[in-house]
């Protein structure tokens, strides 16, 4: 199909909805920059944290490949081995200094000095600088994701906001995080990002019939495939709204007989997650966005976790033990990253998975509760567009010059930026 009427950066459109393609071998064009060959796919950067660090004797790895073994922890990402890297001792300096959940993970994307006594002040996030430098080319510059709301209290002379967000878009603004996975979906497809009565899937159904009779045989099935996908999450963010479980309390009467109390967590955090984790996806498959942070939880969390029969202790106190249950915890974790990278590697963009064009970085403000921040736990996957070699442990303990920050260089690397110093790193690790 030499000749089309759609190209690359094409939307099927209906009224107030927008939703970009996903890669087809019959649209062989990633955008407008011509610089890259026109069947390369974008590589896209996807942050997940959970709060509160793991347990102590079941994070670590050794050997390499395929062949490498995992602890407890980490087991769940066995089937990825070969597309991970395992990176040990990293730390941010700054991070140190008070010695408490906000003032470990309010610099943690970007190794900057933080203010305290009632100040905020950071630096900006890895993602954001991302999304600064490449935001304008797709429909949302970042999309920015939670499944715990935001604390503004203050802990210890220090901001809790510091404890609730990763993603800073200048030293002195988090970036909005959206916990609500019905008004993320909106962001990536409406034009206006407000709930509506009608699908997204019944408003574009016309244009996508039309591209369906100019592509091949091959991309119609993945077009298929897509359109599922996406009217799958819709159905399910339907769904969960009506059993009261995403959006809040609902009142039963048709006039509410007392005020309306504030949304809440929502209450089955396994489908919450669940969910931000398609949405990540769908934003990537799309190219509807290259940038992602997902934080699954705060640093200092007070999430339960009743699906996994742990409802008897928040997070941030369960993390102060190495019980069997703090385990399952933890494992809950690294399985919403393995879906991710399952889901991602199903997806095929030319030669390579979507997984392969994709850097996933996990981490935590610390490796274990208590507090220990002096090496940061750290796992990548995917191979950043063919950049990054997996199935490798890079371990930097006792080494000089081992801040975090030297890894986001490398990463941005990747993704062909080159600052000559990144939060208080100078030089990337060599061997990323």
């Amino acid at each position: 199909m030499a000749d089309h009427k759609f190209s690359r950066r094409a939307f099927l459109r209906g009224v107030g909805v927008s939703m970009a393609l996903p890669w087809l071998e019959s649209l062989p064009v990633w955008g407008e920059d011509t610089s890259r060959r026109s069947s390369e796919a974008p590589v896209r950067l996807a942050v997940l944290f959970s709060g509160n660090g793991f347990h102590s004797k079941e994070w670590w790895a050794r050997g390499e490949g395929n062949g490498m073994e995992l602890g407890g922890v980490v087991s769940p990402l066995n089937d990825f081995r070969g597309k991970m890297l395992f990176v040990q001792g990293l730390y941010n300096a700054e991070a140190l200094k008070g010695n408490i959940h906000s003032s470990q993970t309010g610099n943690l994307l970007s190794g900057a000095p933080l203010a305290s006594g009632g100040l905020i002040r950071s630096g900006t996030s890895m993602d954001q600088f991302v999304a600064r430098e490449y935001g304008g080319s797709t429909k949302v510059p970042s999309l920015v994701l939670g499944c715990e709301k935001s604390n503004p209290s203050v802990h210890k002379n220090y901001s809790m906001l510091y404890s609730s967000h990763i993603s800073w878009t200048s030293p002195t603004t988090p970036t909005p995080l959206e916990i609500y996975p019905a008004l993320a979906f909106d962001r990536l497809f409406k034009d206006n990002v407000q709930r509506g009565d009608r699908s997204v899937l019944d408003a574009i159904l016309g244009d996508a019939a039309a591209l369906r009779r100019q592509i091949s045989v091959g991309d119609q099935q993945k077009l298929d495939e897509y359109l599922e996908s996406v009217r799958d999450v819709e159905q399910r963010i339907d769904n969960a709204g009506k059993k009261g479980q995403l959006q809040g309390w609902r009142p039963t009467l048709t006039e509410p007989n007392l005020p309306r109390p504030a949304d809440g967590i929502p209450q089955d955090i396994g489908e919450h997650m669940r969910l931000m984790c398609d949405i990540l996806v769908l934003g990537f498959q799309t190219d509807t966005t290259r940038v992602c942070s997902l934080k699954l939880n705060n640093d200092h969390s007070s999430l339960r976790f009743p699906n996994l029969g742990v409802d008897y202790m928040i997070h941030h106190l369960l993390s102060h033990s190495d019980t069997a249950d703090w385990l399952k915890v933890n494992r809950f974790f690294l399985e919403q990253v393995a879906y991710i990278a399952r889901r991602l590697d199903a997806v095929q963009e030319g030669d390579r998975t979507l997984l392969d064009n994709t850097m996933l970085l996990f981490c935590s403000s610390m490796l274990t509760g208590s507090h220990d921040a002096t090496q940061l736990p750290v796992v990548l996957l995917g191979g950043g567009g063919g950049r990054i070699r997996g199935g490798r442990v890079l371990d930097y303990r006792g080494k000089p010059d081992r801040q975090m920050c030297r890894l986001f260089l490398s990463m941005l690397d990747k993704m062909d930026l080159h600052p000559e110093q990144f939060g208080d790193a100078t030089q990337p690790l060599n061997e990323v």
